[in-house]
């Protein structure tokens, strides 16, 4: 059964809200810069195939994961430091990671040094996609927290953008030497795509500078007794007797926590467990729609439906539009229609536009229906399943182990990806197109199931009232 949350009033600001829409506006710069590194492979995987000579499915899917290891491994990292060290460092350190192995990619000279790099963007995107939701939702109020942490995903989609239309621009990029498309072309093979990875290297130096400005979380600060510190914190977000309130409200949970021995192994209390195994399958759910094939091979999907080469490019720009404009619609609802109403429809319009689009597979539909049916999914997805479950697994766990239970329900959500990427050249080639698609319509909708049974309601509940209901 899903446990139910406590329908105590939640916890009002006094005054304006613009100090904690600014801070995590600048924590989720390190959302933008997820997105943008883990998408540009997208754009750059038809030219640097052709530099490394990357010829099998089993190398390609490789070249096309080998990031996703590296998230595994931040996402790994990213608790133990962010309990050890802050919330605040880590998001520094990952805003360097981004800008140096940005750059190194691109001048990779070989393909080891270009796995190695990419591996080294991935732990950045592990680390950053485990601190940023965490972060804010750890200072933001309830009333307000699902639209903060759904900032994350809006910048994680704008990333992703950002990185299609750069793409697509240094793809058309003609030096001035350089004339027709053979030679066009092959200046995208020696160069283009090094360019597509430096380029993140600008907002990396960005998130850089912002994240130098940070508050540290009040949560974190109270469990190192720096009380002051974290008052003067939540003042700054709601006011005076907001900060009263929270900091009780905290300091009440970390007494009722202090007999336990460590976070790992609270996260197989009662209560608890369920939370992790929520937060888990959560994750998993998310990557296992296949919304994200559409992302990674793009290219390889509206090829097989028909598209020609040129139109493909223009394709991914739509699709990344209809990312962002439907994340900002979730933006908007997530605290109204609360975060399990959305889940489930999110599951179900997926499913169906998934089934649909194997059924165009298998018709030999115009290659239009496949492109309708792919942004119906992505619309779907932005906006429900894309920013929901990491609103879900930032609010679900208690303070004491949240940075543990969002890094292992993170984990959880790249070992799935890395599965996801690296298999599909593989199973495509197996089963065809038609057929991969079904197989994620039909996980979409035993998701639908798994959330109608398993996930809470958290919509306007602080954290503690959420650790209290799944505690008892």
């Amino acid at each position: 059964m899903r446990p139910s949350v406590p329908r105590d009033m939640p916890s009002r600001m006094e005054g304006p809200a613009a100090y904690v829409w600014y801070v995590a506006v600048a924590a989720a710069l390190g959302g933008l810069l997820f997105g943008w590194d883990w998408v540009v492979i997208g754009g750059a995987r038809q030219f640097y195939e052709i530099y490394f000579h990357l010829t099998s499915p089993t190398v390609v899917g490789w070249a096309n994961s080998c990031a996703l290891l590296g998230c595994l491994i931040g996402s790994l990292a990213a608790g133990s430091f962010a309990d050890r060290c802050g919330r605040r460092r880590v998001l520094l350190a990952s805003a360097v990671l981004f800008a140096v192995s940005s750059v190194c990619t691109g001048l990779a000279g070989s393909f080891d040094a270009f796995v190695l790099w990419r591996i080294a963007g991935g732990t950045a995107i592990g680390l950053s996609s485990n601190i940023s939701p965490l972060y804010i939702a750890e200072i933001s109020p309830a009333t307000i927290r699902g639209r903060l942490v759904s900032l994350n995903q809006f910048a994680i989609v704008i990333g992703i953008l950002l990185a299609q239309l750069v793409n697509w621009r240094i793809a058309q990029s003609v030096p001035d030497n350089l004339t027709g498309y053979a030679l066009l072309h092959s200046w995208n093979v020696q160069h283009g795509w090094r360019w597509m990875f430096v380029a993140v290297a600008a907002p990396a130096l960005v998130f850089t500078l912002a994240s130098l400005f940070l508050p540290e979380s009040p949560r974190w600060l109270l469990t190192r007794r720096r009380n002051e510190d974290a008052r003067a914190v939540l003042r700054r977000v709601g006011g005076v007797s907001y900060a009263d309130r929270e900091t009780a409200a905290i300091e009440e949970g970390l007494a009722a926590d202090s007999a336990n021995q460590t976070a790992w192994q609270e996260l197989l209390r009662h209560g608890i467990r369920r939370m992790l195994l929520v937060g888990i399958g959560l994750a998993v759910l998310q990557q296992w729609t296949g919304i994200n094939v559409l992302f990674n091979y793009a290219g390889i999907v509206y090829r097989s439906a028909g598209y020609g080469a040129n139109q493909i490019f223009l394709d991914i720009v739509i699709t990344g539009t209809i990312n962002l404009v439907f994340t900002i619609v979730a933006m908007l609802l997530v605290d109204r229609l609360g975060r399990r109403r959305m889940m489930l429809f999110g599951c179900l319009g997926i499913g169906v536009s998934h089934l649909l689009c194997a059924l165009a597979y298998r018709q030999g539909w115009p290659p239009v229906a496949v492109l309708v049916l792919t942004l119906s999914a992505i619309a779907c997805y932005a906006m429900t399943l894309a920013p929901v479950t990491w609103v879900l697994i930032a609010e679900i766990f208690p303070n004491r182990v949240r940075a543990h239970g969002v890094s292992i329900a993170v984990c959880s959500l790249w070992a799935a990806s890395f599965l996801l990427t690296y298999t599909f050249p593989l199973v495509r080639d197996w089963l065809g197109s038609g057929n991969v698609f079904l197989g994620y319509g039909v996980i979409c909708l035993i998701g639908f199931v798994l959330v109608a049974v398993f996930v809470p309601e958290t919509k306007g509940h602080t954290l503690e009232q959420i650790e209290a209901a799944v505690l008892r």
